[in-house]
């Protein structure tokens, strides 16, 4: 009895319920605090989430809003209207767990309902760069901007930390934009996202959404190479580009391929789908096509690279006999025409199967008179393009407005002549050329007619023969189409006299001339220097005046001997005669001697008979042939001076 009075007081109660609260909660987790928003401030709907962290599989919440009960949930959130709700005023929030036949009670938490706004996860994330700039974009929850909180890491360092920038976003397109700087272009990055209204007075963070990879950015085109290989009508070009940086593969990377055949669906319609290898093949027709191919990631697309298939050269297209221009083409069927302008293809005009009959008609009248196309038939075989026609195409063709270009005549002779000429631009010819009209005509003669030929349409220089020597013709040309002949193109030109001088003949011989001249002015210098050899010129020493030491030097005279050198002759010669040679050499240079060299040749102890005595003529002869073999000179000293003579053999 006495517990139960305990127990029926306030103060037991209070206890009772305490203590039952610990004993029931020491079972269960407990649970997080409610927080209950709105998704925008416009919603009438409130909604109530909370956390639990438990494995029961038979828990259920109680939820409690300023004492209100809403109760019995089996899942973590609750939608409740705003009528059930009192929004205005402060309220108390909290949350019961029940597992079994325990309770666990969350934290209270007082909050204003109608200033408390949540958003949703940030959904459709795009990325892209601007330099090094990260630009993020998702769908916008209002107009009006949000504030963002991104986290980003460098996807090749997945343990690094997250780092973090808070930034206000912009509206673009009901598109949230923001922009993270300073980042590197060239690098993948992680990324992820969360965002909260800066309308409402009590915003909630959103949830994180779900990371993000944001890719390197595809900076240049691809590198694209091709190879063409023609069969039965059509041309399989194969493509091959190197592959994409791994950084900027990260998350996949595709390739797009378009051509302007297939877009056009001239024969065959083909969808574009996108390739994740760097290689692919398409089948295209014998006219000219242009294929773009570009890579595309996460972060966006790279420049386009542009490839282009020129038109298959064909010697000699033939004139178009039959077209099917006015006839009624199948649905596989396509027709193009390239205006020709200076033998290129431009301005195409195409014409399907597929296109309706009033824009039929309407593309038709863009082909134009006078001008010339290169026609082109193509049909739909099997998803392939082929080429069945190629050739030239004039809707209408007249006359050729214009005259051959640059119309000159060269290299004239005395009955012949050359010309040269430029073919008349297409878009003048108006037609198919099918010859040139030359005509020659003899100035100042009124017997001699005037002549014509006819010359190849091709032809772009031409020899005129069978001229008459010394005479003025006036030359003319012109093209001529099925439809007429055009404007003619004249030159004048005068042939050579039929006596006229070869300059090169005149140039040919005075060139032997001088040559000729030459070659005897070398022979004759020859001659003449065996026949008369060059005298030796006299070599004079140079002379340095001595200042004798005494006056008595001066005065002395100088003493001048003779010397005589006897030549060695044969044996056929005698002694006597050789004597005689000496003593007339010796004679003749003593006319030039003074008084002294007398007096001093009579002292020398004997006369010229007693040097010249046969005994001491052979003791010299003998001693000279054993030493003496060749020309031996004779100098003679007088008077400061030396002269030099050979004497001749005998």
């Amino acid at each position: 009895m006495e517990t139960f009075r305990c127990w029926s007081s306030l103060h037991g109660y209070v206890l009772f319920m305490f203590l039952t609260a610990i004993s029931n909660g020491s079972a269960c987790e407990v649970p997080s605090s409610p927080q209950c928003f709105r998704r925008t401030a416009d919603e009438s709907v409130y909604t109530c989430e909370w956390s639990l962290n438990t494995n029961e599989s038979d828990v259920t919440f109680d939820l409690y809003i300023d004492g209100a009960k809403f109760g019995n949930f089996k899942r973590n959130w609750t939608k409740i209207l705003e009528e059930e709700l009192i929004q205005t005023r402060p309220v108390d929030i909290w949350l019961e767990a029940h597992v079994g036949n325990s309770f666990c009670a969350s934290p209270k938490r007082s909050v204003v309902l109608e200033d408390t706004v949540k958003y949703e996860t940030p959904q459709n994330i795009s990325v892209s760069w601007m330099k090094n700039n990260l630009i993020l974009r998702w769908r916008a929850v209002k107009t009006h901007p949000a504030q963002a909180e991104v986290w980003f890491r460098q996807y090749k360092h997945p343990t690094d930390p997250w780092e973090k920038r808070i930034t206000n976003t912009t509206n673009e397109a009901l598109n949230y934009r923001t922009v993270v700087g300073n980042l590197l272009k060239h690098s993948a990055y992680e990324v992820q996202i969360r965002h909260q209204s800066t309308e409402a007075q009590n915003p909630l963070w959103s949830d994180w959404s779900a990371v993000v990879i944001a890719p390197a950015e595809l900076e240049h085109e691809p590198k694209v190479t091709m190879k063409i290989r023609p069969v039965n009508g059509t041309r399989i070009v194969t493509l091959t580009w190197p592959p994409t940086p791994h950084a900027a593969a990260v998350g996949g990377v595709t390739y797009t391929l378009s051509d302007t055949q297939t877009s056009q669906g001239c024969p065959c319609e083909r969808k574009k789908h996108p390739i994740d290898r760097n290689k692919s093949t398409i089948y295209v027709s014998y006219s000219a096509v242009n294929i773009s191919v570009f890579a595309k990631n996460a972060a966006g697309s790279s420049p386009q690279a542009n490839i282009q298939v020129p038109t298959k050269p064909v010697a000699d297209l033939q004139i178009c006999d039959k077209t099917l221009v006015n006839e009624k083409l199948k649905r596989g069927t396509c027709l193009e025409w390239y205006e020709l302008q200076d033998s290129r293809p431009t301005n195409v005009i195409t014409l399907s199967g597929r296109t309706a009959k009033k824009e039929r008609a309407k593309i038709k009248t863009n082909i134009k008179d006078y001008i010339r196309y290169l026609y082109f038939e193509h049909r739909c075989d099997d998803g392939k393009p082929q080429t069945v026609k190629m050739c030239l195409f004039y809707q209408k063709e007249g006359e050729p407005v214009k005259e051959p270009q640059d119309f000159i005549a060269f290299s004239e002779a005395q009955s012949s002549a050359n010309l040269s000429w430029k073919a008349i631009p297409y878009n003048s010819q108006r037609g198919f050329l099918t010859h040139y009209s030359l005509c020659r005509v003899k100035i100042s003669s009124q017997d001699e007619p005037e002549v014509c030929y006819n010359i190849s349409a091709s032809a772009v220089k031409h020899r005129l023969e069978n001229l008459t020597p010394g005479s003025k013709y006036n030359i003319s040309l012109a093209g001529v189409t099925r439809m007429g002949e055009g404007p003619k193109s004249t030159v004048t030109i005068n042939t050579w006299p039929e006596k006229h001088l070869n300059v090169w003949l005149s140039f040919g011989l005075l060139f032997v001339f001088f040559l000729l001249t030459i070659l005897c002015t070398v022979i004759l210098k020859r001659i003449k220097n065996r026949i008369f050899p060059p005298v030796p010129t006299p070599v004079i020493p140079d002379f340095t005046p001595y200042q004798p030491e005494c006056q008595g030097m001066l005065e002395s005279k100088e003493e001048v001997h003779d010397l005589m050198l006897y030549q060695v002759h044969s044996e056929r010669k005698s002694v006597s005669e050789e004597a005689e040679e000496a003593t007339v050499l010796g004679g003749d240079w003593e006319d030039g001697t003074d008084e002294d060299v007398e007096n001093e040749t009579s002292g020398s102890g004997g006369s010229g008979d007693e040097r010249l005595s046969p005994g001491s003529t052979d003791q010299a002869l003998k001693t000279d042939l054993d030493q003496v073999d060749t020309e031996l000179a004779m100098l003679i000293y007088k008077t400061g001076l030396v002269f030099d003579m050979k004497t001749d053999l005998l």
